[in-house]
């Protein structure tokens, strides 16, 4: 709970459920990083001062380092001493959507949690909680659990009906079920639902009770905020992580891009 309750204490703190993702693609980074001698966290650190004020999570996607070599896992080690610095109190998720066997998935706990000091991960379901129990076992850090992600293809899987003790139902309503029963047992576990489908995750929401739900999908990818706002709250009027990649971060003027959608966040509050 230690992790969950810094999300609650900075979303009603600051007003606001914006998660701004540092997708620092080297291509896309502005021309005046490119010559310094870390272009992707000089960039990380000019977004960082440019939103802080306005978000309640920032999440690297770790690809967008790792491609770089040991130039990216710096950027990425840095933005994270630059963060638990400057911002503590802001959450950080290493979205690395990982998911193997349990001795694998230890090397991945040691390097994410402890190497680079994440907060919180995202990971798969597909080899179920055996596999994922390093993760889970840490109940100072959060697991996030994709459940019906965002994007056009996800219902290939994802939508594929399954009989379950409770009748059929969709595989996505079979993995939040599971997660919030049996793998949750150290309060520890989040859920990740796509915002370009308001209305599973209107179903979703009902599943899990108050789970905070990670939200990609918003802006460039189609989704509605206001639309997914009125579903995805829980019963606290929290619980909630939006997020916004590409939209903030390459925007000529990131500032306004956050502040832009922390004030219709904070038009829907309820607390």
């Amino acid at each position: 709970m230690i992790i969950e309750h810094k999300l609650e204490e900075r979303i009603r703190k600051k007003k606001t459920f914006l998660c701004v993702g540092l997708d620092s693609d080297l291509s896309k980074i502005p021309t005046q990083f490119l010559n310094t001698s870390n272009p992707q966290f000089k960039f990380n650190r000019w977004i960082i001062d440019q939103t802080n004020e306005f978000v309640c999570a920032y999440k690297p996607n770790l690809a967008f380092y790792e491609a770089q070599g040991e130039l990216g896992w710096r950027a990425l080690q840095l933005t994270q001493e630059y963060l638990r610095t400057s911002y503590p109190d802001i959450v950080t998720i290493a979205d690395a959507k990982r998911g193997d066997i349990g001795s694998t998935n230890q090397g991945y706990v040691e390097a994410i949690f402890d190497n680079l000091g994440f907060d919180a991960i995202t990971l798969h379901p597909y080899l179920g909680q055996e596999a994922l129990q390093p993760f889970l076992e840490r109940s100072d850090k959060v697991s996030i659990i994709l459940v019906k992600t965002s994007n056009p293809g996800s219902g290939e899987f994802q939508d594929q009906l399954v009989v379950d003790s409770g009748g059929t139902k969709p595989l996505w309503s079979v993995v939040a079920q599971q997660v919030v029963n049996s793998w949750n047992k150290n309060k520890n576990c989040w859920l990740v639902a796509g915002g370009t489908y308001p209305q599973i995750l209107k179903q979703i929401r009902s599943q899990i009770g108050d789970v905070p739900l990670l939200i990609p999908g918003i802006g460039a990818q189609g989704g509605d905020l206001e639309s997914v706002l009125k579903v995805a709250k829980n019963s606290h009027g929290t619980g909630v992580i939006i997020n916004s990649s590409r939209g903030i971060i390459f925007a000529a003027n990131p500032q306004r891009e956050a502040v832009k959608l922390q004030s219709l966040m904070s038009a829907n509050l309820r607390f």
